[in-house]
């Protein structure tokens, strides 16, 4: 089941305000009652042709945005560092959280800012120390994100809250879908049209179980909270004004344009 969220278009019965449908097919929504995370999917009567509403990210997370870093070797080695022992994780505010074809706009403090091709797992319930097999427990659905990263101020600051936490610096979408299961999909990005990363996600040095086992024992998990498992190699510059493509086989593709420079 793939679960969107949209703006309905003016004159609908459900009115305009945000809501939640699931794709009936590629190209029809059926209109749901309410946050299927907190209430089940409950199917109203009216459907929309997919070309007529405008996709919103499909989870706003009520608490934070978990991301881990390093997490495919060959990208450990373009940052010029080793294969982590253990995941490094951080953590990118609610508030960068935008949806599919939004603008990510470029912050007038730095002069790059990077794409970061990833699968972005959403939590369904309250969790905390998790173990591994009981991970699937705890999953709601996958869905595809953007780790936006402000190069440069990542590099000044010595660590990534401010270069990584501007609002619109985290794009997902276009749906979670509840039924995919990570395996050797590739994920890749292109750039205005060029390919830029592509690696298959069983590159991942820690797969989303031990990812949701070592996380949880940091921190609670609440429901809608999301967790970014880390992106390949192949990261570079988006261009002022340009197009950026993150694609997962099996699961979508999440389409952003960037602003001008700020």
């Amino acid at each position: 089941m793939r679960i969107v969220r949209f703006a309905p278009p003016a004159g609908s019965k459900i009115g305009t305000d945000p809501h939640f449908g699931v794709m009936e097919d590629e190209s029809t929504i059926r209109a749901i009652a309410s946050d299927p995370l907190y209430a089940g999917v409950f199917k109203e009567d009216e459907t929309f042709a997919l070309d007529e509403v405008r996709l919103l990210a499909p989870v706003i997370p009520r608490s934070k945005v978990v991301c881990v870093g390093k997490n495919y070797a060959d990208h450990a080695t373009e940052m010029g560092g080793e294969v982590p022992e253990e995941p490094i994780i951080f953590i990118k505010p609610n508030t960068s959280v935008i949806g599919p074809n939004e603008i990510i706009q470029w912050p007038s403090t730095s002069e790059r800012i990077d794409h970061e091709a990833e699968l972005a797992v959403v939590i369904s319930k309250i969790c905390k120390e998790v173990p591994r097999e009981k991970a699937a427990d705890v999953i709601f659905g996958y869905t595809l994100a953007n780790d936006v990263t402000a190069r440069d101020l990542q590099k000044k600051d010595g660590q990534w809250s401010r270069a990584k936490g501007f609002d619109t610096f985290c794009p997902l979408g276009p749906w979670i879908d509840t039924d995919f299961k990570p395996a050797g999909q590739l994920v890749t990005a292109h750039v205005d049209g060029v390919l830029k990363q592509s690696a298959p996600l069983s590159d991942m040095v820690f797969d989303v179980p031990f990812i949701i086992e070592f996380v949880t024992k940091v921190m609670t998990l609440l429901p809608g909270d999301v967790i970014l498992t880390g992106t390949p190699a192949g990261i570079g510059p988006m261009n002022p004004g340009g197009e950026v493509l993150v694609s997962i086989e099996g699961l979508g593709s999440l389409k952003n344009r960037v602003s001008a420079r700020g």
